[in-house]
């Protein structure tokens, strides 16, 4: 069993490989399964016996950058409406964020890099607009980037797929601007431990704090 897990492990490897190689000089539209399966020197069944479609290959193996702009160089008060923008554009204008958003709700592989993706460059780029809770805060921005985009070129749900862009950053803008400003409370359960207060100087003099009588 361990030897055919090995066995596999290299061969779901060797696809991606291929298949990045191949996206890359042809383009999603360009690389086939049959060139890519050529490519790793095994039968085309065997690609979609692990990937189960291009869709889902391409998401697995795909290298996505969401070139955020320089956000030190942004006016604070509208870092929300610059970066829905910005991701408007991306989604516009790249096929394949749309290709791994589809892809992620049914392919584990998929839904890894999408998670990949978004810890690996939203959060980082939270972390320099703020301290403060940077990995909720971008968790929270995500839910509503890829909710957005998951009504608007998936489902195509009425009106969000008609909307401008304008009308998305008006609408999008200030709820993003609240997630980078607004303070971050969290239930005890969820909350990272807090550091353990001093004690009370009465307690490092060795004496018992005075007990505080209430009022009648």
């Amino acid at each position: 069993m361990v030897g055919m897990a090995r066995s596999s492990e290299h061969t779901k490897a060797a696809i991606l490989a291929a298949a990045r190689e191949r996206f890359g000089a042809d383009g999603f539209h360009g690389a086939t399964i049959r060139a890519i399966a050529a490519d790793a020197r095994i039968d085309p069944s065997m690609v979609m016996r692990y990937f189960g479609s291009k869709d889902q290959l391409f998401a697995a193996a795909a290298l996505y950058d969401l070139q955020f702009p320089d956000v030190t160089a942004l006016d604070r008060a509208q870092l929300g409406a610059g970066l829905v923008s910005h991701f408007f554009d991306r989604w516009e204008g790249d096929d394949a964020l749309k290709v791994l958003l589809r892809s992620s709700a049914t392919n584990q592989d998929a839904a890894r890099r999408m998670h990949q993706i978004f810890a690996e460059q939203l959060q980082p780029l939270v972390a320099t607009i703020t301290a403060d809770s940077p990995g909720v805060r971008a968790g929270l921005i995500a839910t509503q980037i890829l909710g957005l985009a998951l009504c608007r070129y998936v489902l195509r749900l009425p009106p969000i797929a008609t909307f401008t862009r304008d009308d998305i950053v008006s609408l999008i803008g200030p709820t993003i601007q609240r997630y980078l400003d607004a303070p971050v409370h969290l239930d005890a359960e969820t909350a990272p431990p807090q550091a353990k207060r001093p004690p009370l100087r009465s307690q490092r003099r060795g004496q018992r704090p005075q007990k505080r009588r209430l009022p009648h």
